[in-house]
């Protein structure tokens, strides 16, 4: 210690453009540390969402369930598996141990599902969900319009809003749920089919075999060529009904004289409602595991105005689910309490200290610790949220402790008007290395208080630990400062003349002083008190 507090005195120009440089790496970190509610309390999890058209839970569970189970179990690391069957769809869990990489858990998880999918029956179809937690659901939105079905409002997000969000940096995916997915559907009249010898599964084969654009070659104009394709896919139902399919006896037949031809809409397994009064289209933005909330919520807001104009006229998005309102609630009360804390402890300062220079050189430990415990939350991956700035909120109090024995000692040394120079260094550096010892063993006590959260394990650990962490990043932080930037403050700010005590102290210290006497002269009472 006391060789950094002669360092730092020796080199004041080094120690304040590092102080400077803290500043601005602390205000950087501060800007981008992500901001979220709550810190993220979810374990590493990988989730497999299977659809099995037709079939029932019962079927789910024995034909696609248990065979994806006995497939899944024994992954390394891997802490639970469950599962939920639904009508027609499979959804599977799996939780692994605390620090597990999230990439490497989905690798191991699609290695074994790829080895699984070929032992499970036709038709079923998924994979991996996206890589979010449960606590990812960061905007949710519908969709209003007059005179617009909820066909037309589902097609809207389907092919308008949702792909226009889905490439926003830190969205994961977009959820929409409710209306009705448009679909074009053939139902074969028996009696044509029947008559022209022709099956069904003919039908089944000529549809996809015609909804395509194919190639056919080039044709040259002298020094020119012009590139020759046939469009053959499918837009709209007339397209449909031409479809022509090849008749056993030769000949070809239209699908629209084999079976009638109509829109209709994927099966729904649910509905939205909205207020409980109509059915609602809706959308769900899910963040990436780990992506700053608040930027994301921002961002989607942002797109969202952007493709306005490009909907039709009368619709709107109604968001009925911020984020970002639970992150100003939770970190706005934590924010308040920073400033109101702040104030505070600099007006006790100026009360106690009685010397505004002293009182000065002291608050500037409050943003200097400030910056370097966000430049030390950013560099270990913590976020903003309720948790992690209320422990800064705790130790605001805490962190002007080391600073405030500091600079009283020091303005106690600099009671000679006739100490300049070098003597008036050496006197400050004697004033620091005095209280290194019980300074740094109080405030290492402190810390050792608040360890004992970094040891709680599943979600209570990850709850508390912010708060602990933040508490020591802080501390340690302003421990540091008052060994070096506080002493360069107070060798450029404090000048050497007779101390006078502060007005409150010259009324609360002869009272002190009369009771301290008393208790010291009958300990017995004192001693029966605290017992």
């Amino acid at each position: 210690m006391r060789k950094l507090i002669a360092f730092a005195l020796s080199q004041r120009l080094l120690a304040a453009v590092l102080a400077i440089a803290l500043v601005g790496l602390g205000a950087d970190a501060f800007l981008k540390l992500p901001v979220d509610a709550f810190p993220d309390i979810s374990p590493t999890q990988v989730k497999i969402i299977l659809k099995a058209p037709g079939m029932t839970p019962e079927e789910v569970e024995s034909q696609v369930i248990t065979p994806l189970e006995m497939e899944l179990l024994g992954i390394p690391k891997q802490a639970m598996l469950r599962s939920t069957a639904k009508y027609a769809i499979a959804d599977l869990t799996i939780d692994f141990a605390p620090g597990t990489d999230v990439y490497w858990a989905r690798q191991q998880t699609a290695e074994r599902l790829s080895n699984a999918l070929g032992a499970l029956p036709a038709g079923v179809s998924g994979g991996l969900s996206p890589i979010s937690t449960p606590l990812s659901d960061v905007f949710m939105f519908t969709l209003e319009g007059e005179g617009l079905t909820l066909e037309q409002k589902r097609t809207l997000l389907d092919w308008t809003v949702r792909p226009a969000l889905r490439g926003l940096p830190g969205v994961a995916d977009v959820n929409v749920l409710g209306g009705r997915a448009k679909t074009f559907e053939v139902s074969p009249d028996p009696a044509a089919l029947a008559a022209s010898g022709l099956t069904a599964q003919a039908i089944i084969d000529a549809i996809p075999a015609s909804n395509r654009n194919d190639g056919s070659g080039r044709l040259s104009e002298g020094e020119e060529a012009l590139v020759v394709r046939v469009a053959g896919a499918i837009t709209s139902l007339d397209d449909l009904r031409d479809t022509a399919i090849a008749l056993p006896g030769g000949g070809v037949a239209r699908l629209g004289d084999l079976a009638e031809v109509s829109e209709g809409a994927l099966t729904r397994y649910g509905a939205v409602t909205e207020n409980g009064r109509e059915e609602a289209v809706q959308a769900i933005v899910i963040a990436l595991r780990g992506a700053d909330a608040k930027a994301v919520v921002r961002s989607v807001e942002a797109r969202l105005k952007e493709i306005q104009p490009s909907l039709p006229k009368g619709v709107t998005v109604s968001p009925f689910y911020n984020r970002s309102d639970l992150i100003q609630r939770a970190t706005g009360t934590v924010n308040k309490a920073l400033v109101e804390a702040t104030v505070l402890v600099v007006i006790l300062l100026l009360l106690f200290l009685g010397d505004l220079r002293a009182a000065t050189v002291v608050a500037v430990t409050l943003p200097l610790a400030a910056l370097t415990t966000f430049l030390l939350m950013r560099t270990f991956g913590l976020s903003a949220n309720l948790m992690s700035l209320g422990g800064l909120a705790i130790a605001i109090g805490m962190l002007v402790d080391a600073a405030v024995v500091v600079v009283e000692n020091t303005v106690e040394r600099l009671d000679n008007p006739g100490l300049t120079g070098s003597r008036r260094l050496h006197a400050i550096y004697e004033a620091v290395a005095e209280v290194a010892a019980p300074v740094t063993s109080g405030v290492l006590i402190i810390c050792l208080v608040f360890l004992p959260l970094l040891s709680l394990q599943g979600l209570e650990g990850k709850l508390f630990a912010p708060v602990a962490l933040t508490i020591v990043f802080a501390l340690g932080s302003s421990l540091l400062l008052s060994f070096t930037v506080i002493p360069v403050l107070a060798a450029l700010l404090l000048k050497a003349h007779p101390h006078q005590e502060s007005w409150i102290m010259r009324r609360i210290g002869p009272f002190y002083e009369r009771k301290l006497a008393k208790a010291l002269a009958r300990p017995k009472p004192v001693f029966a008190a605290a017992g």
